[in-house]
């Protein structure tokens, strides 16, 4: 779209349409006829707020420097832009009159330059309660975890699904490919490539606004009479309370803080130096395909995750510290800030919830023995028992071979006899267990759950070796059964070329493959129904293992900040920006008298209205899908790996299913953790840094107009 082609865009906030007094329209002329509105100055003079902009004096005593906003909003100072209620002041062509009454929500505005006019009403954020708008959704995961592809970098692939990953890569570069042969999207326009530069002036106009007005009330000049006695008696009196509170201060912030600073990073690098220890057990391999003892025990993986959490807090901590340092419209940290409270908070009321349940577990540590132990042992051992008893009698009318069943059967029977003594001897230590699981609860009720975890892995052992022993079985059996088959047809498996070849046999051959095809087939319902069995209490267990880790989750990773924050203030989890067209009526009633340049007649504008057009622009907030992207993306794992095609091929051909690595469904609750944790060395670093980052700031220097800018915005002659 062309600079000058006499359409005007006007960027407005809303709250400005309501002035009534005259004004000086001041803010960024982004091109010719593309304006954004900062702050309207009423009741001075438009060429003392000029002479004051060039000068800088309307932005001294500034908290930061302003260079700083100035940067981020591409330009390197502020204009006059025009005027409000004010029909007979001269302006630029390229200045703007502007009509506002408290009962017109909508501005009326003027300019000789324009033959059409866009303006875009915008609800300006409030910095100091977090808020912005943005042009992508807000990521409550870390940028190193975020995966542009939509696939994690660190997740433990089967080698079918490695076949399919590289399907996927080669295929969307093919697309990628076809894409450059057409066009999909035509070049972004100059307005459109400064659609970032506005969202930022969107985000840094409320303070702006808040630094003119206040200096502009220096250049008002108001007349000021002097003190009475009773007065200076009150302000001697406050200046003598004033010293006594500033030298106690000094005294407190030179002498005693830095003690209790130094006291508290020794504890924390002490703590750190424990953890780091610890963390090493946990990750230790014997070798690098081995698997660590954190991808073992689900209790190994808790303690890893809030050892990791404690680690990286303190380097959160001071990365949020730096807000102070910078203008509360620069909204970089405004995701660490939600990550670190939420992590906060989910660690809090895991605490409390352990408190809960660990009182009541100690409390009531008898009853809960024996409930355990009697459903314990209901389950896992007499259940097992009944149901193995009843597969070698025919089971729902099922005529099974009499002598495999029970041979099996037997076999079963025998180990869960061996089973039931360890079990037998673990009942005198198990209410020293359960006392245990109920003081680990104090740590949080992730602990005795991760516990409770690994307790049942334990104590079903016994039915995971009769799963694997029957799976191995009915699968060899199933092989040979479909190799028979292929000698009937007068064919074989070419195990080289994986195919099916042609082949000539002997009578010999076929005979004993018959007989031998035979027996095995009427064997096949046997071992099918135990190993159907097994393989039902084995997706029993999975599944029941699979809420345990799903509740861990919830306790780990659940984004209840983020929720507190969607449903009191919406504005500070942005997901996007939307533009609504305004219906308006036609602004021809609304006479605008305006003083022509050239000669002093006023005339009536209603006979030649400019085409104008009012659009909303909207901050629209993170959508609740956006705050649980990462449940999805688990979920979908889980159901990728349990409920396809390849698991019940393997279920129905007796070859092990493989649980899904702990990696993979733990790598949610790692997204609000670095990738590389920082090491002692680089923690001592930064709690003991000697440089005051105040100090920093304080001897920053930049230019503005040609002035140099000495503190945060004072003008001084170069």
């Amino acid at each position: 779209m062309p600079e000058h082609d006499g359409l005007m865009r006007i960027f407005w906030p809303y709250d400005l349409s309501r002035f009534v007094s005259p004004g000086t329209i001041v803010g960024w002329r982004n091109s010719g006829l593309d304006i954004f509105i900062v702050s309207i100055l009423e009741d001075v003079d438009t060429r003392t707020i000029q002479d004051a902009l060039k000068a800088g004096a309307l932005i001294r005593n500034a908290s930061h420097p302003v260079t700083r906003i100035f940067d981020l909003c591409g330009k390197s100072s502020m204009q006059v832009l025009g005027v409000t209620n004010s029909p007979n002041i001269d302006v630029d062509n390229l200045q703007i009159h502007a009509f506002t009454k408290p009962k017109l929500k909508l501005p009326q505005v003027s300019c000789a330059r324009a033959s059409t006019i866009q303006v875009i009403m915008f609800e300006r954020p409030l910095p100091n309660r977090m808020q912005y708008i943005s042009l992508e959704p807000i990521s409550l995961a870390l940028g190193d975890k975020v995966d542009p592809k939509n696939e994690a970098p660190d997740l433990v692939l089967t080698d079918d699904e490695k076949d399919k990953m590289k399907e996927r890569r080669k295929s969307k570069e093919l697309v990628a490919k076809l894409k450059l042969h057409t066009v999909r999207k035509h070049p972004a326009s100059s307005k459109e490539r400064a659609l970032l530069n506005i969202v930022n002036q969107i985000n840094c106009s409320w303070e702006l606004d808040r630094l003119l007005q206040k200096n502009v009330l220096q250049l008002k000049k108001f007349p000021r009479r002097s003190l009475s006695v009773s007065e200076r008696v009150v302000e001697s009196a406050m200046t003598m309370r004033d010293y006594v509170i500033k030298a106690t201060w000094k005294l407190i912030i030179n002498y005693i803080y830095p003690m209790i600073k130094k006291f508290f990073i020794i504890v924390l690098i002490c703590h750190r130096i424990f953890a780091e220890a610890f963390l090493v057990v946990l990750e230790w391999r014997m070798k690098p395909d081995y698997a660590a003892l954190k991808d073992i025990s689900a209790t190994a993986q808790q303690v890893d995750i809030r050892l990791q959490q404690f680690c990286y807090w303190p380097m959160q901590y001071v990365m949020l510290r730096k807000r102070k340092y910078d203008w509360e419209s620069v909204t970089t940290s405004h995701p660490d800030y939600i990550r670190f409270y939420n992590s906060l908070w989910l660690v809090a009321n895991d605490v409390i919830i352990g408190i809960a349940l660990g009182s009541y577990i100690i409390d009531n540590s008898t009853w809960v023995t024996e409930n355990l132990s009697e459903t314990l042992s209901m389950y896992s051992i007499a259940a097992l028992q009944n149901t193995i008893s009843w597969l070698m009698d025919w089971p729902a009318g099922l005529k099974l071979n009499n002598e495999l069943a029970a041979f099996l059967g037997d076999l079963f029977l025998w180990v869960i006899d061996y089973w039931s003594n360890f079990f037998g001897a673990l009942k005198p230590i198990l209410p020293k267990i359960i006392w245990f699981v109920g003081f680990s609860s104090f740590a949080g009720a992730s602990l005795p759950i991760s516990l409770f975890s690994d307790f049942i892995s334990v104590l079903t052992f016994h039915i995971y070796c009769f799963y694997m022993a029957s799976a191995r079985i009915y699968n060899w059996q199933y092989s040979i059964l479909q190799s028979l088959f292929q000698l009937f047809r007068g064919k074989k498996h070419n195990v080289l070329r994986k195919r099916i070849d042609s082949c000539d046999y002997d009578l010999d051959q076929l005979l004993l493959g018959t007989i031998l095809f035979t027996l095995l087939f009427f064997l096949l319902p046997t071992v099918l129904v135990f190993y159907f069995t097994f393989a039902s209490f084995r997706m029993a267990i999975i599944t029941l293992k699979a809420l345990l880790d799903t509740l861990l989750a919830c306790l780990n990773h659940f984004p209840l900040f983020a929720l507190m924050l969607r449903v009191k203030d919406s504005k500070r989890l942005p997901g996007g920006i939307c533009f609504e067209l305004q219906d308006t009526e036609s602004p021809s009633h609304n006479v605008l008298r305006i003083r022509k340049p050239k000669d002093n007649t006023i005339i009536d504008n209603s006979l030649n209205v400019i085409p104008t057009s009012y659009i909303f622009l909207k901050s629209v907030p993170l959508k609740f899908r956006g705050m649980f992207q990462q449940y999805f993306q688990l979920g979908q794992r889980i159901r990728k790996h349990y409920l396809s095609l390849r698991v019940l091929l393997c279920l129905v051909t007796g070859r092990f299913v493989p649980p899904i690595h702990r990696k993979n469904l733990y790598s949610l609750q790692y997204t609000m953790l670095p990738a590389r944790r920082a090491g002692i060395s680089e923690m001592w670093t930064v709690l003991t840094k000697n440089e005051s980052l105040s100090k920093l700031h304080s001897g920053h220097e930049g230019k503005l107009n040609g002035r140099r800018l000495n503190g945060y915005g004072h003008g001084k002659r170069s």
